[in-house]
């Protein structure tokens, strides 16, 4: 017996954002937040959420086409916006509540921080490491990269570069592009709307 209706479809894999929002990220988190909602307002199978010294789900926030109402609402849900950042002990929260109970497995999960951390560098390391465990593939997006003679000195951002996939810079419109494109080829899409 064959089934004739029966073929094989390739479904893209989820993207989850995880974006920080500390005051070391000020200058790009509006920016890079509109680049999330544009993710999620797209219809394809993504999360977001934001990292300061709390782990913070804003997928049902961004989830409005009015980019403004969006972001307003973002902020609201979020009670640590430029504060510090606590990149090792987020990432922990993230992985033990949503990470393994599947949101993160074979995902494409896309970070957006300068790496700049006041928690322990180790914890990083350690959940990084869980992470690219998890995940298809992690995108380290770092604004600062962009910079001439930018090395990665920041304690975060050096422990945590030898679990990142691709390391991109997110300080333009022209380096959000080349991340939308890193995204759709990662998650097996044509390409990514924003």
């Amino acid at each position: 017996m064959r089934h004739r209706f029966r073929r094989t479809r390739s479904q893209p894999r989820r993207v989850v954002l995880l974006c920080d929002i500390s005051g070391s990220m000020s200058p790009y988190s509006r920016a890079l937040l509109r680049f999330m909602h544009a993710g999620v307002i797209s219809g394809s199978r993504l999360e977001a959420f934001v990292l300061g010294t709390r782990l913070t789900r804003i997928t049902r926030e961004l989830a409005t086409r009015d980019p403004d109402r969006a972001l307003r609402e973002a902020a609201e849900a979020v009670r640590d916006w430029s504060g510090g950042t606590r990149l090792g002990d987020t990432l922990k929260e993230f992985v033990d509540r949503w990470g393994q109970r599947g949101m993160a497995r074979g995902s494409v999960v896309v970070i957006l921080s300068d790496g700049w951390d006041r928690g322990d560098v180790d914890v990083l390391a350690e959940q990084m490491m869980r992470l690219s465990r998890l995940a298809y593939k992690v995108i380290w997006v770092n604004p600062l990269k962009a910079a001439p003679g930018y090395q990665p000195l920041a304690r975060g951002m050096a422990a945590a570069l030898p679990y990142v996939d691709d390391f991109l810079s997110g300080h333009n419109f022209e380096s959000l592009d080349e991340l939308a494109r890193a995204i759709a080829e990662a998650a097996g899409r044509d390409r990514w709307n924003i």
